[in-house]
């Protein structure tokens, strides 16, 4: 299957919703509302996402939608666009640019094509499965094979314990090299371009994931689920730069 148009669309998307983003980022005067399942929610995220979506429904009039703010429209279609506009909200709302706008394509109800927007930094990332692209240049996972070389994000260490096994969990940040909570997306985009080396989320959305998938794929990295299995769509994550690395992590995190 030919993904070049998509391909150009989704940077055409991408670049359309940062050009919306960008002004809210930063200004003391947006208003945050809290969601009914507590987490933060601005105009920001939810006018990228009308744009986002109004833009598919012209260019791909037959194509699903699962965004984060809107729901669910026609998601049985052979070709679903998945998004999250503000892909960590907390991150955005507090002025840190570790957050991104995340956009798959998924064909059959698996993720093909994704992106990593950092609007702020201007970091546009494009993933296939295949090849990873960091603004037009090809990336890599780095080849670190042992957790005492690594690096390792997670979005909230706090997390961990409270959706997953504490105990196993505190083990494997005590075994990483350098833990930080450079997480959301834009862990994953570290990981992916070789500057970092595991990422975790021991919660997620399926707009939170089908993203990732292409993109740490196409970089040459690991990405599953908490136990092994496909991440998406999945409720938990676990990314690693090589399958070292990876079958380590996970073997902690199984009690192991």
């Amino acid at each position: 299957m030919d993904l070049t148009p998509y391909r150009t669309f989704m940077t055409e998307l991408a670049e359309r919703s940062g050009d919306f983003i960008r002004p809210h980022f930063g200004n003391p005067a947006l208003a945050v509302e809290t969601k009914s399942d507590a987490s933060p929610v601005t105009a920001a995220d939810r006018g990228a996402e009308e744009l986002l979506r109004g833009l598919i429904a012209r260019k791909f009039p037959s194509h699903g939608i699962i965004g984060e703010e809107f729901g669910s429209e026609n998601a049985d279609a052979e070709f679903v666009w998945v998004l999250d506009p503000i892909d960590g909200t907390k991150a955005f709302i507090t002025g840190v640019p570790l957050w991104g706008t995340l956009i798959a394509l998924l064909h059959q109800g698996q993720p093909v094509l994704g992106c990593i927007h950092q609007p702020i930094l201007r970091q546009l990332m494009l993933g296939d499965g295949t090849a990873t692209t960091l603004n037009g240049r090809t990336v890599r996972c780095r080849a670190t094979p042992r957790l005492a070389d690594a690096t390792l994000l997670t979005s909230d260490t706090l997390n961990l314990a409270k959706y997953q096994n504490g105990p196993a969990s505190a083990r494997l940040l005590a075994s990483a090299k350098l833990v930080r909570t450079w997480g959301d997306c834009y862990g994953y985009l570290l990981v992916a371009s070789g500057w970092a080396d595991l990422s975790l989320d021991p919660i997620m959305n399926p707009w939170d994931i089908a993203a990732l998938v292409p993109v740490i794929q196409g970089a040459g990295g690991v990405i599953t689920d908490w136990h092994g299995g496909p991440a998406y769509p999945a409720t938990a994550t676990v990314a690693a730069a090589t399958l070292d690395l990876h079958a380590a992590a996970l073997a902690i995190l199984a009690g192991r």
